[in-house]
């Protein structure tokens, strides 16, 4: 008994790293956002966001064509990113943290909120 009351605040703590489809991984950011809009996220994902005297957009690497292939400033392929015409994205819980974290501060400059990730997880899902 005492074992069972000492992980059940672990497994409620931790229902990002199960997640397994995108729908799952909308629901998290959903739940501390409060909501989702595709229109929002395709208005995050296509913005030009000026900084440090460079204009910096998620679509600069990734194409306004989220169902194609991108390209790094490398010049190394991007996969797309919609879940429609790449089955893997949006499956890995910690990929997808790592890469919003990486890129929203390339892009932002900052840590993107928690509203922004569901708006573009609800856009990307949305894509058909």
């Amino acid at each position: 008994m005492k074992r069972t009351a000492l992980l059940l605040p672990l497994v409620l703590a931790v229902p990002f790293a199960r997640a397994e489809t995108p729908q799952q991984i909308l629901a998290y950011y959903q739940q501390q956002a409060g909501s989702a809009s595709a229109a929002r996220g395709e208005q995050f994902f296509l913005a030009r966001i000026s900084r440090e005297g460079k204009t910096e957009s998620c679509s600069g690497c990734h194409t306004e064509n989220p169902k194609a292939t991108g390209k790094t400033r490398a010049n190394k392929a991007i996969e797309p990113l919609a879940p429609v015409a790449n089955a893997e994205r949006l499956t890995d819980p910690t990929k997808v943290e790592k890469w919003f974290k990486r890129n929203c501060k390339d892009v932002h400059g900052r840590e993107c909120s928690a509203q922004e990730k569901a708006d573009f997880i609800a856009f990307l899902i949305a894509v058909k």
